[in-house]
């Protein structure tokens, strides 16, 4: 029989840590930043916030830029209905089904202008407390070059991943290890109360 791979470890995975994510090439710490809306910026501070980043990147090299969508994409659900509509035979339901499709297409729309960016960093073979050290320091030198940031919780970890891989929108609602909520705990017979 042969050895089947989680996907989980497909992906290098190992779990959540004390400051992220911890995969086989170290531990993810991940930073949400806010956006800046340049449009309303002067090509002046434009410049600015360019060459901030700039030294940002040169002083912390572990640093890596990610940019998501911070919603669904609701694609699969349009090529459903599309599909239903050209196999429908009864008006009303096509009505229907085509009101639904304006309907994501307005969502998806109001949606597609909102990203999330972060900023992560990689760290390996280092202790706790040494990841705890880099980690306060990047936040320290994020913030000194103007970007407003905060660490990610193990929520907004779940989160992010379920967005990026297509899974829910409540992605921190889901739990660390698929089917937990049906395991009844198992009483000891010496400790009847425990876990």
């Amino acid at each position: 029989m042969k050895n089947k791979k989680s996907t989980q470890s497909l992906f290098g995975l190992k779990g959540f840590g004390r400051y992220g994510l911890k995969t086989e090439k170290g531990e993810l710490s991940f930073f949400s930043v806010q956006p800046t809306n340049i449009s309303v910026l002067s090509n002046e501070n434009i410049d600015t916030k360019i060459r901030r980043l700039m030294t940002l990147l040169s002083m912390i090299p572990e640093l890596e830029i990610i940019c998501l969508d911070s919603c669904e994409c609701f694609d699969g659900n349009k090529i459903n209905i599309r599909n239903r509509i050209d196999c429908e035979e009864n008006p009303a339901v096509i009505k229907l089904l085509e009101q639904d499709m304006e309907f994501l297409d307005d969502i998806q729309l109001e949606m597609s202008t909102a990203r999330q960016f972060m900023f992560c960093v990689r760290t390996k073979d280092k202790k706790e407390s040494q990841i705890f050290q880099q980690i306060n320091r990047a936040s320290k030198i994020i913030s000194e070059h103007g970007f407003d940031v905060r660490r990610m919780n193990k929520e907004d970890i779940k989160r992010m991943l379920a967005i990026y891989f297509d899974v829910s929108m409540n992605g921190d609602k889901i739990e660390d290890a698929e089917g937990e909520k049906y395991i009844e705990p198992i009483q000891d017979k010496e400790k009847p109360y425990a876990v």
